[in-house]
This record gives C-alpha cells, sequence and structure tokens, in this order.
C-alpha cells in the first residue's frame, strides 16, 4: 500500500524536528512538504534549521526547500502541527477547511467542545468528536490535539487508576525538563543548579486538560470528569523527560498492591491495534526504590513509555506516586503521530 502524503508545520522547531525524524522512515506515512515561517521559506532545510537530535542530520532531509504554511502550497491530506499557539489558531484551520486532517501539539484548541484531545490508550473512542466537529465548522478535515507534555505523564498513571477506582481529587508537582521550553528556552543562568517555579499556563493545563480526557463522550459532547485536580509545575535542570509527584484520593482507598495490580492489569484501547508508535509497553512499574529516573528510565520504548514508581500510601489523600514520561515524544511529537495512526486505523483518514 503506498504512503499517505504528509504535512510539517514548523518543521524547524524542537517539535518539529521530532516529527521529521519519526516520520522520515515510517510506513504508513510520507513527508511531502515540510513548513516554516515566511522568513524561513524558500531556503533548503539543512540552511534553515539548527539540527539537534541525534542520528542522521535533518532525517536525510537537508535538500528538502521549505515552504510556507498554506494550504493552497504544501496540502496534504494529513498534517502535524508543531506550530506555536498564536499562529496555530489561523493555520490549522485554514489547512481542516482545505479538506486536510490535522493532528496538532499546539494548545490552540484543546479545550474547544468539538475538537477531540486524544491520548489512545486512554480516550480512542472520542475520535468520534470529529463527525460533530466538521458539522459544527463545516470542514471536510478537522483538527484532533494531543495534551499538553505534564498533562499527558500524569495520566499514564492517573487515567488506568481513575478507570479501576475512580478518582477524587488529585496533588501534582512536577519537575519538568528543560527541552519543554524549547530552543535556546531557559537561559543557563536560570538552568543551571537552580529550579524555576513557575512555567506560564502550564497549572491550567494539566488541570482543565485531564478532566476533558477522563470524561465521557456522550450525544452532546464530553462530559468532562468531576475529579479535582491541583497542580504545581517546576522547571528543573533535566534536558528530556517530565517527573510528576502525585498524591490520589481514589475511592474504596485502595492498598498500594491494589495500586499496583491495577496498573500492571490496565488493558489500553490501542491494544491489538498495531500500531506503529505504539510502546510495546505502555506502562510499566517499577519495584526499585529510586525509580523512574529521567537519565536512566525516560528513553524506553523511543520515548513512548509511561514509568510508574514508589507507589505508596499517602496520609492526607491515600495513595501516592512518581510517574515519568518523555515529553517531547510521548507529550508532544510522538504523541500526535500516534493519534494519526489511531485515526488511520478507524478509517478517519
Amino acid at each position: 500500500m503506498s504512503r499517505i502524503p504528509v504535512t510539517i508545520l514548523g518543521a524547524t522547531g524542537t517539535v518539529g524536528q521530532r516529527f521529521v525524524r519519526r516520520l522520515a522512515r515510517h510506513p504508513s506515512f510520507e513527508i511531502a512538504h515540510l513548513t516554516a515561517s515566511e522568513r524561513k521559506a524558500g531556503m533548503r532545510y539543512a540552511d534553515a534549521c539548527d539540527w539537534r537530535l541525534e542520528g542522521e542530520s535533518w532525517a536525510g532531509l537537508g535538500d528538502r526547500v521549505l515552504e510556507l504554511c498554506d494550504p493552497g502550497r504544501a496540502f496534504s491530506p494529513i498534517v502535524f502541527s508543531a506550530l506555536d499557539c498564536e499562529v496555530a489558531l489561523s493555520v490549522e484551520p485554514a489547512f481542516a477547511r482545505a479538506g486536510s486532517l490535522v493532528f496538532s501539539n499546539a494548545s490552540a484548541f484543546r479545550m474547544e467542545e468539538d475538537i477531540p484531545l486524544i491520548v489512545p490508550e486512554l480516550n480512542a473512542d472520542h475520535l468520534e468528536l470529529l463527525a460533530f466537529q466538521r458539522r459544527k465548522r463545516g470542514w471536510t478535515g478537522g483538527i484532533v490535539c494531543n495534551p499538553n507534555c505534564t498533562t499527558v505523564v500524569l495520566l499514564g498513571a492517573l487515567g488506568p487508576l481513575h478507570r479501576a477506582f475512580g478518582a477524587q481529587a488529585v496533588f501534582a508537582v512536577s519537575m519538568q525538563a528543560l527541552s519543554g521550553a524549547g530552543y535556546p528556552g531557559v537561559s543557563s543562568i536560570d538552568a543551571t543548579a537552580n529550579v524555576v517555579p513557575f512555567i506560564r499556563g502550564e497549572e491550567d493545563k494539566v488541570e482543565t486538560e485531564a478532566r476533558k480526557i477522563l470524561g465521557l463522550l456522550g450525544p452532546e459532547g464530553i462530559a468532562e470528569a468531576g475529579i479535582e485536580i491541583s497542580a504545581s509545575c517546576n522547571r528543573v535542570p533535566v534536558l528530556e523527560g517530565h517527573t510528576i509527584a502525585a498524591s490520589m484520593r481514589l475511592t474504596g482507598s485502595p492498598s498500594p498492591a491494589d495500586l499496583v495490580a491495577a496498573l500492571e492489569a490496565f488493558v489500553p484501547d490501542t491494544a491489538g491495534l498495531g500500531l506503529y508508535s505504539a510502546p510495546g509497553l505502555f506502562l510499566q512499574v517499577r519495584r526499585e526504590a529510586d525509580r523512574p529516573q529521567p537519565r536512566r528510565d525516560v528513553e524506553e520504548d523511543g520515548g513512548m513509555r509511561i514509568q510508574v514508581g514508589r507507589v505508596r500510601s499517602c496520609p492526607i489523600l491515600g495513595s501516592k506516586l512518581v510517574v515519568l514520561g518523555h515529553n517531547t515524544e510521548r507529550g508532544a511529537a510522538g504523541a500526535s503521530v500516534l493519534n494519526a495512526e489511531l485515526a488511520l486505523s478507524r478509517g478517519m483518514v
């Protein structure tokens, strides 16, 4: 079967480069267009992009000429967006109106009532919102979002536990990698031997996006989960990998052994679908006292595996644990590509 042409919006940035590397050898998708701002359009990818990833530079596409983020010039049936929120607000709908199915890493449309906000292992059925979206907006294409990088890491543990027991309240403290700020990101003076206890907009995203993703799809859209969530987000001197220490109040006050059993027994919605970017193991429970750790664990399964450790009792909320995930793969480029594979498996592309 021939591969489906795809467009990458914002191909030169931190997340855009990860899209390029993931899609350059993808069995179902073929990169047809790389796009950038007016300032870089018309340049060779190798000249416009300061490549910062391991492996072959520019994924072998250094001679490609960058195009404008315009569906009239760079149309493909599938589009992957690594655009900043402000640019995405106008560009992503333009592609959706033209008939592209846009898989967006931007926050611009995540909380719109008709936009699917997907973690494939947890709420694959929310893709059905696309039909509502197309009717409401008159689009032949559409927009599908993946969540904030911190939200998806938290949900790697909270989602299975909510399904098993029902979650009532969560207090989460994040320790977020520097790569989440893009490049050049946090200044060296601020990042070295320091913790920055503020990431603009991050706490609100975690608190709101999680409730939508864990909500139930009904005839009127998504009924958000009734979970109280309080997040405190911090930037720490780690290159890749967001770590979250979370305390939870779960219905029935399950024991730590109950939590471990539920996490290990969790069957993701993607089981059996054979999705190319899906990890061999969605969720791994670590028994070591000092794991998971970003330096040692975050690259498992190409950065798509969620790792949970230190599962224990909490004297205030009942349960607590530590969860780790790769912010620019599981929380960004890899997440969008996996969403596209899910939509393809459901005949939506």
